[in-house]
């Protein structure tokens, strides 16, 4: 089955090349420029720890805390509540909890910033409107990131809170009330899931590019950015992503020896019934989780009806950016089924996996999805701006595509993995002796089972594309624009109605895929 001439061999190797191209030859080529001879200690003297550098470093390395910190304390009590508590409307409820997660986190920004700069809710005192002072400052970026992220930590929490043998809760509480058992036993054993969701947020906001940009807080992903794009200095805005990689690196590392072969788990361990000593909490727990929604979702989205109520005619706002509406659909529409026809067979490749080898996509994976969305851009535009058939693909629209690939490959690739994960391999050689071929097997009897994780991971794929900002603005044509560039560069110059009026439409795009995975997935709700 594994002969060079097989179909699994040529199939995952074919997919294998196609990964190596489009997520690691951008990076590997920053690296390899930025080390030829004589270059070294001009690119890389950018990192001496001057006030500059220090800045950069506490901004980033505070960013990234206050909002794992904020998503973790936000999101624990809601996950311990999904895993236990029969929450009434518990499936709508987890994809109302979820759906801050898919809002870009620029468009919550942009919310925030109109909310701060309301006349009728500033607060002013001896003529300074903190406020608006707040608003653009490294705790408000905190603020932000952390209810754009705190479904990680509660989608994490829930899982792991499954997992514990729900026996053990359940002698504990006879003899000792909910809380002590929580803190005692439950707790301790789903410590590390929720540590490594801290690690992985920790990440995705010390990579986050559009949030800092708007709230004019300076970190290392905006320094890139303007290395780049301002400056184009190559050489500094290498050097500038060292310490996020070497950070990446380390927390992928940390984050998959503390949650280990569960990262790619799928719901069939999931055991135990629910402790009913717990249900005293079910109101507490449900109106926590309606505050959170309030401010994470509700409050942002009023703000921004409010604001594009504002414009003389909405029809008129989406006519006028209608090429870019249009782009950003068919774009992200072909980036994520390009996405999931290359990760569907790494996701094959990784469930089915040896331990060592496991553990190793998943930090791998995990890595390169945390590699910001900036240096992904430039990484690009170094590799592809040039002359012969390279630079053949280099202004045009396949470089978004490009983009959307390095990016998103990755977390597809974990999503598939785990519900590949979900088919017994046992199905896979009772085919086999049966005499079907692997690539048979694979297509009527592995994708079949699998095509629930195939949608979800179509959607993500989908929902990250098109609403993919830092990467895009660098490599984006001359002339060409998607939605998301068109919201950033409009915000500057243009009344806030029509940006808040875009923005909506926006996240009406995202949120109606995420109403067809809701559909999709009512009759695997677990209770």
């Amino acid at each position: 089955m594994w002969g060079l001439r097989s179909s699994r061999t040529v199939i995952l190797g074919l997919a294998t090349v196609v990964f190596v191209f489009a997520c690691f030859l951008p990076l590997l080529y920053m690296i390899a420029l930025s080390l030829e001879p004589g270059s070294v200690a001009r690119t890389y003297r950018v990192l001496l720890l001057d006030a500059r550098q220090r800045d950069l470093l506490y901004n980033s390395a505070a960013l990234g805390g206050g909002a794992a910190l904020l998503s973790t304390v936000l999101g624990v009590p809601l996950g311990v509540g999904l895993a236990w508590l029969a929450i009434p409307c518990k499936r709508l409820f987890r994809l109302a909890l979820v759906a801050p997660l898919l809002l870009p986190p620029y468009v919550v920004g942009l919310a925030w910033i109109y909310l701060g700069s309301s006349t009728g809710i500033v607060a002013t005192v001896a003529g300074r409107d903190f406020l608006s002072e707040w608003t653009y400052s490294l705790s408000a970026a905190i603020a932000v990131l952390g209810l754009v992220y705190y479904p990680l930590s509660m989608l994490a929490t829930e899982v792991a809170v499954r997992r514990v043998d729900a026996r053990l809760e359940e002698a504990a509480l006879l003899v000792a009330p909910p809380g002590r058992v929580f803190a005692k036993i439950t707790l301790p054993l789903a410590a590390p899931a929720i540590g490594a969701a801290a690690l992985v947020i920790f990440v995705l906001a010390v990579s986050d590019f559009g949030v800092p940009g708007l709230l004019r807080v300076r970190v290392f992903t905006t320094e890139v950015f303007t290395a780049f794009s301002a400056l184009y200095d190559f050489g500094r805005a290498t050097a500038l992503t060292v310490p996020l990689m070497v950070l990446a690196t380390i927390v992928a590392v940390v984050a998959t020896a503390l949650v280990g072969d569960r990262l790619v788990a799928g719901r069939r361990a999931l055991g135990g019934s629910r402790p009913l000593g717990f249900d005293r909490w079910r109101i507490t727990i449900s109106l926590f989780g309606a505050v959170v929604l309030i401010a994470a979702l509700a409050m942002p989205l009023a703000v921004l009806v409010r604001e594009a109520l504002g414009a003389e005619s909405i029809a008129t706002v989406v006519r006028g950016s209608w090429s870019a509406i249009q782009a950003s659909i068919m774009l992200a529409a072909i980036g994520a089924t390009l996405v999931v026809a290359i990760a569907v067979w790494l996701g094959y490749a990784r469930a089915r996996a040896g331990l060592v080898v496991g553990r190793l996509a998943d930090v791998l994976f995990v890595v390169l999805f945390a590699v910001p969305s900036t240096v992904v851009g430039v990484g690009l535009i170094g590799l592809w701006n040039r002359a012969g058939p390279f630079g053949q693909l280099y202004a045009t629209d396949a470089m978004l595509l490009l983009a959307y690939l390095a990016r998103f490959v990755p977390v597809a690739a974990l999503v598939l993995a785990a519900s590949v994960r979900q088919v017994p391999v046992s199905h896979e050689e009772a085919a086999a002796v049966a005499g079907a071929g692997w690539l048979r097997t694979v297509f009527r009897i592995v994708m079949p089972q699998a095509k629930l994780g195939i949608l979800a991971a179509w959607i993500v794929a989908f929902i990250l594309s098109f609403g993919e900002l830092g990467a895009s603005v660098l490599v984006a044509p001359p002339g060409e624009s998607t939605l998301p560039i068109r919201i950033y560069t409009l915000i500057a110059n243009t009344p806030s109605s029509h940006v808040a009026a875009l923005a909506l439409l926006q996240a009406a795009v995202i949120f109606g895929p995420l109403a067809v995975l809701g559909l999709a997935t009512r009759s695997r709700e677990v209770g």
